[in-house]
């Protein structure tokens, strides 16, 4: 037996999408607006995980995108000898109007090439790719409805795939409806009953997984009696919340297994904010006799922890300390640690060979931009975090700034910004953007030369801190930082990511200003209380 611990990936890793092949398990994550898109993480036993790679690399473009647009919603199956991965791209997010683009590609190793995307239409999203015994292929997704004064989410339809054509039908049946929000859907055939596997109640605190099945593959479909499979709905107080949009699979002794996205969220005046983001977590499940799917454990809470027959037992790090270091010494970023903001950063934006071991960010556009900004940035896994980082960075005006970043989005963060004005000099203030609000703290001063600089988040808070290069102490910063407003939950606004720490420099007035960066030092461990 081996015990997964949940979540089994942590930080911002939603929307899993597993699939087995042989003796290995492949599971996809939903990216948005940051680059590389389509995490792909790989095990061979459903508890330990690591990243392997990105299903959409230089080709992906998403400049221009809002904040949580991009890429959605993965889903990643196996057929035919290949692999096939299915999302879509959230263009715009205005009201009512969604502009969507579905796509496929496939490729016959989980690591590529993968081939040229396929467009499989613009109906809605969360479409995901179900391969029948027959030798069909079908997509089944959500139907969008602009129209106001109707229901957005349409209904569940049903479209087939025409493979050597590379296009469907463009004829989609609704095969499933309900007064309640319904999305995220996946069809099974599992002893010859037709499944579907249903996200319900919308991605937040109401969220659940509950299933559908017919004999014919257009139903009609019969609800199971139970309100869900999986919910934390009636239980604010557990672990694990938001728990929902899931995929099965199967391991190869017959068990079945549920993953499905939750969330940690911590505490800020007894409300609850998610600032890690949406998580990976895995459940043992069964069908009953009568053929329906159950928790394996009972109820329809997701458990911490849980055991998998994995055929050997291999033990699980369940401390939840860990840390590493990134040094720049390579000739390329590392993108299983490293994200950029909707397109990747060329050679000459982030600069590994101008100064051999450093980082070198030439200043980009602002926090505001959707187009080019310069910023690298990794997850935040834990309510426990630490990011130290050395810089070296002499701005010369107002208009240049650089330093270590707490971001959600472009209208959610805190920067340890170092910048110059004439009556300080250069010097460091904590920015800080909520919403339409920014607020900046007095200046800070600053020692002459490379310096190093430190975020630490505990819990609802961020604190940050400076020190010279070569010093043995560190001068705190002033005050303590609302981290809880870098999450889900904050505010009115639809936010789908999660916190992240990074490095960024701007120039605003495009001189071609740069900062150096190097010895990143990042460490996690599980928060008490």
């Amino acid at each position: 037996m081996v015990l997964a611990r949940n979540p089994v990936l942590r930080g911002f890793h939603p929307d899993p999408s597993i699939v087995r092949v042989g003796a290995d398990y492949y599971l996809a994550t939903s990216t948005f607006e940051y680059h590389p898109g389509v995490r792909i993480h790989h095990s061979t036993d459903l508890a330990h995980w690591d990243v392997l790679t990105h299903a959409l690399g230089d080709d992906l473009d998403l400049r221009g995108v809002p904040d949580s647009g991009g890429v959605w919603a993965p889903s990643l199956s196996f057929s035919e000898g290949k692999f096939w991965l299915a999302y879509s791209i959230v263009r715009t997010m205005d009201g009512d109007d969604k502009d969507i683009g579905n796509y496929l590609i496939t490729a016959d190793d989980i690591q590529g090439p993968w081939s040229a995307p396929v467009f499989l239409g613009s109906r809605g999203f969360d479409f995901s790719f179900f391969h029948d015994d027959d030798g069909t292929h079908w997509i089944v997704g959500v139907q969008w409805d602009h129209r106001p004064g109707y229901p957005a989410f349409g209904g569940l339809v049903l479209e087939q795939y025409l493979p050597a054509e590379q296009r469907t039908t463009g004829e989609a049946t609704v095969i499933y409806r309900e007064d309640g929000l319904v999305e995220g859907p996946n069809l099974y055939r599992i002893d010859g009953w037709y499944y579907l596997l249903i996200a319900c109640g919308g991605t937040g605190w109401n969220h659940g997984i509950t299933l559908a099945r017919s004999r014919t593959i257009a139903g009609p479909y019969e609800r199971d009696a139970e309100p869900a499979i999986l919910t934390s709905r009636d239980a604010p107080g557990i672990p694990l919340q938001k728990a929902g949009h899931g995929e099965l699979v199967q391991t190869p002794n017959g068990e079945w297994a549920l993953a499905h996205l939750a969330a940690r969220p911590t505490l800020h005046f007894g409300e609850r904010y998610s600032t890690l983001g949406r998580e990976t977590c895995l459940q043992r499940v069964a069908f009953t006799a009568d053929g329906w799917l159950r928790l394996a454990q009972g109820g329809h809470h997701a458990a911490v922890d849980v055991e998998f027959d994995s055929g050997a037992d291999a033990p699980v790090d369940t401390s939840l300390e860990r840390s590493w270091r990134e040094e720049f010494d390579e000739r390329t970023l590392d993108a299983r640690r490293w994200a950029t903001l909707r397109a990747p950063l060329d050679g000459e934006t982030a600069d590994l060979s101008a100064r051999p071991g450093w980082l070198r960010l030439r200043g980009g556009q602002s926090t505001a931009s959707v187009f080019d900004q310069s910023m690298i940035l990794t997850r935040v896994e834990e309510h426990a975090a630490t990011f130290e980082v050395l810089m070296d960075a002499e701005p010369r005006s107002s208009r240049e700034s650089a330093g270590l970043i707490a971001w959600y989005d472009r209208n959610g963060w805190i920067w340890l910004q170092t910048t110059w004005e004439a009556e300080h000099g250069r010097h460091a203030r904590v920015v800080r953007r909520d919403a339409e609000s920014t607020a900046r703290s007095e200046p800070i001063t600053l020692p002459e030369g490379p310096i190093r600089l430190r975020a630490t988040i505990d819990g609802a808070t961020v604190r940050f801190a400076v020190a010279s290069e070569d010093a043995t102490e560190w001068v705190e910063v002033p005050g303590d930082y609302p981290a809880w407003t870098l999450s889900d939950d904050h505010g009115h606004r639809l936010r789908f990511t999660g916190m992240f720490f990074g490095v960024r420099a701007e120039d605003l007035d495009g001189r071609g200003w740069t900062a150096d960066f190097d010895d990143v030092r990042v460490s996690f461990r599980e928060r008490e209380g």
